[in-house]
């Protein structure tokens, strides 16, 4: 019996998921929710596409920095336990896309003095940033990777979440793009929680999104993204 609450299979360049793992740390911090953050890769999920032909031209650079995060993340994992991807992760996403200047891009991201500060603040040592260039970490994110692809099916994004594991439902998502209330975070949380109960509940959907209410974008609280028809589940140019 699994003494977690919550999988959580992240991939730190994903927007979406960054605005989902706030909402869950509100209801962690109320509910008292144990929580594991997982690898997941936007790069690996999507290695047979064609990105010229499918993405918009940031898209390539932006994934792969993605899967080039991971692998620090998979070395503090593996020598500082699971426990090192809650800081971690919080900082990184901090960095990504709570600065009002905008993101940073993917060569500075993954650049010493970025890791750096971002391990500073997870309280990690320095030296992990030496993972960055280590491709030998991507066979771990491939292997939790298709971990969460087997648990949901291939046609998903980020995040993957697993309710109640190893037996509870697991799916992509829950997907939003503003921040609850910190009072209507639980209410809200107890709806997502109910349809993830139900063994047969698979798919409840809207392509049409808004651009997420963070920082990064030039979005305030109370602010509205553009929307726009994330059709396939992605931002992919053709069907």
């Amino acid at each position: 019996m699994s003494d977690t609450d919550l999988h959580f299979w992240f991939d730190p360049v994903c927007p979406f998921a960054w605005m989902t793992s706030k909402w869950v740390r509100m209801v962690a911090e109320q509910r008292e929710y144990r929580v594991e953050w997982r690898l997941i890769s936007l790069r690996l999920l999507n290695r047979h596409v064609d990105y010229d032909a499918q993405f918009p031209p940031e898209y390539e650079a932006g994934h792969t920095s993605g899967l080039h995060l991971l692998r620090v993340a998979a070395r503090a994992r593996a020598e500082h336990g699971p426990q090192a991807l809650d800081p971690l992760y919080a900082a990184l996403g901090r960095h990504v896309f709570e600065d009002p200047a905008g993101q940073p891009p993917p060569e500075r991201a993954t650049s010493r003095p970025f890791l750096e500060q971002v391990l500073a603040e997870a309280g990690l040592p320095a030296d992990l940033a030496d993972a960055v260039g280590d491709a030998s970490w991507d066979a771990e994110v491939q292997e939790e990777t298709d971990a969460a692809l087997r648990l949901t099916g291939k046609d998903v994004g980020t995040p993957i979440l697993h309710f109640r594991p190893p037996g509870g439902t697991a799916f992509f998502g829950p997907v939003i793009s503003r921040l609850p209330e910190p009072a209507e975070a639980v209410e809200l949380w107890d709806h997502v929680v109910g349809l993830a109960g139900f063994a047969g509940f698979a798919e409840l959907k809207r392509s049409l999104r808004e651009r997420p209410q963070l920082p990064a974008f030039g979005l305030r609280p109370g602010e509205a993204g553009l929307e726009e028809d994330w059709h396939g589940g992605s931002r992919r140019q053709h069907r």
